[in-house]
């Protein structure tokens, strides 16, 4: 298509391996009657519609949601206040039709979504909506995929949530996409989708939630632990995932003292630094927060102390608001409830191991052998601590709101 991609997009047809891929590796604008679809509606409400790709019938007439799918989303939309064309704008995640070897509509791959994501950035920028939405998995994958390292999951894993992303300082609402509501064909879905159209859009009526950059604090003077008088969260970083073999130990440690705060410091060695930090966790008057306390506790046993006055665990309490599979976890937390979507890529591959028993010993003795790398992981621990101690208040809030009798 000559005269709509650059001269240098049609000229560079390199492989992909290796290689950063763009806009024409996938090769799907040469069967396109409409391809690189741009971004269509008026955007009054600054709401974003970010769906899957074109179908035939799309491509055909050179605007997004035509189909019967689309005709669906039109009316749920409508039903809520929003008109779909007028106060959103819509694009996909691949924006030039895909198709199967038969000539009909095929599902965007991996490798289409990565072509096509600097396209669905740089919408993203230009725009900046107050509201994403992100119907279906491929939508998912070309907004939040290139940025979370592992275990990405779908649809059943991130709808419902409303993120708000600190990256592009907007609500980013996952949900079903409108075609599998149709072919569900079942009520119980219509009911939740229609549930998260509305929490989304009630969003963007919302100030955009923006998060102090936390202090943490490195200390060697252990004895400043002695000032803390209320409830605190901690977190360990150790050589290992349990500690009962030859070898393991606690290399550091975080205390948050609030939602902007944290002291780290690396565990000494003799019982007689460790003191200030031994008298606070068995202190019975003051609480102690944990992400998965039985770890904390656990390891706190190999100090020779017994953690008194446990107050709260992130993990259990995730669970209690939201039992899916897959959403307890400490960094899947933080991203959708404070929209940080990745703090410990640095560090995190010091973590692992290739023995598969429990009991093996990772890497990070390797990390902390330098200055810097030392530094890094103080920071990450109390970044974890930090989180933890914010994810408390927010949980502590909601099930209070939530248990509370009328």
């Amino acid at each position: 298509m000559p005269g709509f991609f650059t001269k240098k997009e049609l000229a560079d047809t390199a492989p992909l391996v290796g290689r950063k891929q763009s806009c024409t590796f996938c090769g799907l604008y040469k069967d396109c009657k409409t391809p690189k679809m741009e971004p269509y509606g008026d955007f009054k409400k600054k709401i974003m519609v970010i769906g899957e790709a074109p179908g035939e019938l799309e491509d055909r007439r050179g605007k997004p949601w035509q189909g019967k799918t689309g005709q669906l989303l039109q009316a749920t939309l409508d039903k809520l206040g929003i008109n779909l064309f007028e106060d959103c704008i819509s694009l996909n995640a691949v924006n030039c039709r895909p198709i199967d070897k038969h000539g009909n509509n095929a599902t965007p791959t991996n490798q289409t979504i990565d072509c096509c994501r600097k396209s669905v950035l740089l919408a993203i920028n230009k725009h900046k909506p107050k509201v994403i939405l992100l119907l279906g998995n491929p939508a998912i994958n070309s907004v939040i995929g290139h940025r979370w390292k592992k275990d990405l999951g779908g649809i059943t894993k991130w709808r419902g949530w409303t993120i708000p992303d600190q990256d592009f300082k907007t609500w980013i609402c996952p949900t079903f996409h409108p075609s599998y509501v149709e072919r569900a064909d079942a009520k119980e879905v219509k009911t939740i989708w229609e549930q998260d159209l509305k929490q989304a859009i009630e969003k963007a009526k919302e100030k955009f939630p923006e998060y102090v950059e936390p202090t943490i604090e490195t200390i060697t003077d252990l004895t400043v632990l002695n000032e803390i008088k209320s409830d605190f969260a901690f977190d360990y970083e150790t050589t290992g995932l349990k500690p009962h073999g030859k070898g393991h130990r606690i290399v550091c440690c975080a205390i948050a003292t609030s939602e902007n705060h944290a002291y780290t410091f690396m565990m000494p060695e003799t019982r007689r630094e460790r003191k200030a930090f031994i008298h606070l966790l068995a202190n019975p008057h003051i609480g102690k927060i944990a992400q998965n306390m039985k770890f904390e506790d656990t390891w706190s046993r190999r100090l020779g102390v017994e953690a008194q006055s446990w107050a709260w665990d992130t993990m259990i309490a995730s669970h209690i608001l939201d039992n899916r599979p897959g959403v307890t976890g400490l960094k899947f937390q933080v991203y959708v409830q404070f929209g940080i979507v990745d703090y410990a890529s640095e560090v995190s591959s010091y973590f692992t191991t290739a023995d598969r028993n429990a009991n093996a010993i990772n890497k990070i003795m390797e990390l902390v052998s330098t200055s810097e790398g030392r530094n890094k992981l103080l920071q990450y621990c109390g970044l974890d601590s930090v989180y933890e101690y914010r994810l408390y208040k927010k949980q502590k809030d909601l099930i209070l709101e939530t248990c509370l009798p009328f």
